[in-house]
C-alpha cells in the first residue's frame, strides 16, 4: 500500500504486552492512524497519526472518522482486534463504505444469546441453553437444561464471569458471579445465559472471512484450569493439526458464520470436541487473544496481523504456511488471590525448546483470582519444537524451575 492510498484506521491498540505484535505487523503492511482513549506512547513508533477519543462509543468513533476524512485523510480500511471496540469499528467501516463485518453481525456475536438464537434457527450443534433475567423462573430453566451447566454473561469476553454450576444449590451464587463481572468498555446486562456443560477438550480456530468465504488457518487446543471457573491457562498449536483438514468441522464453522451474518472480517471461534462430535461454543469477531496469533505464527509462519490488515482492505490474504512445527504457551497463575513477593522464571533457551520466558508482574503486585478478578497471571512460557508432546515436556520442565512466592489476601481485602 503506497502513501497515496491513505491509512489503515486502527481502532483500539490494546495492552502492549499482548497486542503490540499485531500493531507492528499492521505498520509493516500499511500507514496507520490510531483511534485510542489516550494519546499514543509506545504506539507512536507505528502510527502516522492518532486521535484520542472514546473508542467504545460507536457514535463518537463515527464522528471522529468523518472529521479525519474532512481533514483530507483517506481511510482505506478499519483494523480492529479489541473485543470491546469491534462494535464501534463496524459502525465506522459501514459509515465509510469500507470492508468489514456489519454492525448487526458484530452485535450478534457480541451477544451470546443472539448467537445462540441464530445458530438454533440454522439447526447447528450447540449446547442446550436458556436466557434468564431477575424475574424469570431460574430453577425451572436450569432443571430443563440439566446439571452440570454453565452460567455466563451475555456480552463479556475472556471467560470473565463464566462459571460451572454442579447443582441447583449453586445456581443463585453462579448468577451473582456472572452479573457482577465487569470488563472495560462492555456492558453486562442482568440477563444471564445458562448453558449445558459440554464434556471434551476445547479448541479455537482463527480465520479470515472475505465476501462470505470462510478461510481458517490457525487451530489451537486450549488448556483450562481453576474449576468452577474457566481460566485459560495455555494453548497448544500444531501447524499440521488434522482438524484443520476436517471437512465436517470446517463446514460447520462456515455454516455458523453464515448464520450470524459474518461475511467479512477476522474471527476466533471456540468449539468443544464432545463424544458426539464438535459443538460450537462461541464466535468472537476478532483475532484470538492470549498471544494465540503470535504463537501460531511461530508454528506455521502465517502473520495474523498482516492477514487482518489485508481483510480490512478487502484483499484476499495469503494463508500458505511458511513452516510446520509445534508451539505452546503456558500462563503462570497464583493458586489464590495474593500479593506477589518473588517472581523468577527460567531464561529462554531455544536450543532446549524454551523459546520465550516472560515475567508479567513483580513483587508487590496484587493478583486476584476468580471470582475476585480475572486473568491474574504473573508470567508465561512459550515452547517451540517438532511435536506438541515435546512442547509440553519443555513447558513442564520450565514450570518446575519457576519461583513464585506470595502472601495470600484475606477475603476482606480482595
Amino acid at each position: 500500500m503506497s502513501a497515496s492510498e491513505g491509512v489503515l484506521l486502527v481502532m483500539g491498540s490494546g495492552h502492549q504486552q499482548f497486542r503490540e505484535y499485531l500493531l507492528r505487523a499492521a505498520a509493516e503492511h500499511s500507514r496507520l492512524w490510531l483511534f485510542d482513549p489516550e494519546e499514543p506512547s509506545w504506539q507512536r513508533r507505528y502510527v502516522t497519526g492518532a486521535t484520542a477519543l472514546d473508542v467504545f462509543d460507536p457514535a463518537a468513533a463515527v464522528r471522529a472518522a468523518r472529521d479525519l476524512v474532512g481533514d483530507g485523510v483517506t481511510i482505506s480500511g478499519v483494523y480492529c482486534y479489541h473485543e470491546a471496540v469491534i462494535a464501534a469499528a463496524a459502525h465506522v467501516a459501514a459509515d465509510l463504505g469500507l470492508p468489514g463485518p456489519t454492525p448487526d453481525a458484530v452485535r450478534t456475536v457480541r451477544d451470546k444469546a443472539l448467537t445462540r438464537a441464530r445458530l438454533t434457527q440454522a439447526g447447528l450443534a450447540q449446547p442446550r441453553y436458556a436466557v434468564v433475567g431477575p424475574a424469570d423462573d431460574v430453577a425451572t430453566a436450569a432443571a430443563g437444561i440439566g446439571f452440570p451447566l454453565v452460567a455466563k454473561p451475555r456480552t463479556l469476553g475472556a471467560s470473565q464471569g463464566v462459571v460451572k454450576v454442579n447443582g441447583a444449590g449453586e445456581v443463585g451464587w453462579a448468577l451473582g458471579v456472572s452479573r457482577s463481572a465487569t470488563q472495560l468498555g462492555m456492558v453486562n446486562p442482568e440477563e444471564v445465559l445458562l448453558e449445558e456443560y459440554l464434556n471434551g477438550p476445547e479448541i479455537s480456530i482463527d480465520a479470515a472471512v472475505l465476501d462470505g468465504e470462510y478461510l481458517p488457518y490457525l487451530l489451537a487446543r486450549k488448556r483450562i484450569g481453576g474449576e468452577p471457573y474457566f481460566e485459560e491457562t495455555g494453548h497448544t498449536i500444531d501447524a499440521a493439526d488434522p482438524l484443520l483438514a476436517d471437512d465436517d468441522l470446517i463446514d460447520m464453522l462456515g455454516a455458523a458464520h453464515r448464520a450470524v451474518g459474518w461475511r467479512t472480517g477476522m474471527t476466533h471461534t471456540e468449539v468443544k470436541l464432545t463424544p458426539t462430535g464438535p459443538v460450537l461454543v462461541e464466535i468472537n469477531g476478532r483475532l484470538g487473544g492470549d498471544l494465540i496469533p503470535y504463537v501460531g505464527q511461530l508454528a506455521n509462519g502465517i502473520d495474523s496481523g498482516r492477514v487482518a490488515a489485508d481483510v480490512a482492505l478487502g484483499v484476499r490474504p495469503k494463508l500458505d504456511p511458511g513452516r510446520e512445527s509445534a508451539t505452546a504457551i503456558r500462563f503462570l497463575c497464583p493458586p489464590v488471590s495474593c500479593v506477589a513477593t518473588a517472581v523468577e522464571l527460567p531464561p529462554p533457551d531455544p536450543g532446549s525448546g524454551l523459546y520465550e520466558s516472560t515475567v508479567l508482574t513483580g513483587p508487590g503486585s496484587t493478583l486476584l483470582m476468580p471470582p475476585d478478578g480475572y486473568i491474574a497471571r504473573y508470567g508465561y512460557l512459550i515452547a517451540r519444537a517438532d511435536t506438541v508432546e515435546r512442547c509440553q515436556a519443555v513447558l513442564d520442565e520450565a514450570e518446575r524451575q519457576v519461583v513464585f512466592r506470595y502472601d495470600p489476601l484475606p477475603s476482606g481485602q480482595r
